[in-house]
């Protein structure tokens, strides 16, 4: 599964025009930590703005990212709240001195970067998403970007009529849309509803 989900956040960059570089290619040894940085992405076309990062990452936000670390957590059937977070140490690895130092000399010792974690769900209440974005922000990550954000933006970026013979992942997305598998959000609302069935028999005329 951390394949499939590191390809998604792969595609997803080099999608918003990002270049990519993954961290490491293999898997560490049993028993053994991996360095939890899995990409390294940089935009060559910024765009700055005024306003701050949002917390919760938006692909309309993305551009405003120059450079950033990147870790993905694929566990997609956790939602990640406050007092999950705080039972998992693991995740807030990548933002230790130790791995920042790697970063610091990928890009340059001089340049600034922005932390990011791709994680599965934050809370659908606005209360507890908040609470989970400051608890986050308290242990050293910038923003989160959501994987719902991330299959969004490929399944509407995909065109049934291309052959992405070089992306598995983006010839799948194109089949399934092929046949239909996914509806456009939008149109769901002016579909008209399905008439109810007469429950007796009409009467003589």
């Amino acid at each position: 599964m951390a394949a499939v989900s590191e390809t998604m956040v792969r595609e997803y960059f080099e999608l918003h025009g990002f270049l990519v570089c993954q961290q490491r290619k293999y898997t560490a040894v049993a028993g053994q930590p991996e360095d939890d940085i899995d990409f390294f992405v940089t935009n060559p076309c910024p765009v700055p703005s005024g306003s701050a990062l949002p917390g919760v990452l938006t692909s309309n936000a993305l551009h405003q990212i120059s450079r950033a670390v990147v870790v993905v957590k694929g566990w997609h059937t956790e939602t990640f709240h406050a007092s999950v977070l705080t039972h998992m140490p693991e995740i807030f690895r990548f933002v230790e001195p130790k791995r920042l130092k790697q970063a610091a000399q990928f890009f340059g010792a001089e340049t600034p970067f922005t932390k990011l974690l791709v994680a599965p769900a934050l809370p659908r209440v606005p209360e507890a998403r908040e609470q989970a974005v400051e608890f986050l922000r308290s242990k050293g990550i910038d923003a989160v970007l959501p994987f719902h954000t991330i299959l969004r933006d490929l399944i509407d970026s995909v065109e049934v009529n291309r052959n992405y013979q070089k992306s598995d992942l983006l010839q799948i997305l194109r089949i399934l849309k092929n046949y239909e598998f996914f509806k456009e959000p939008q149109m769901e609302f002016f579909k008209p509803r399905r008439k109810r069935a007469l429950t007796q028999s009409p009467g003589p005329v």
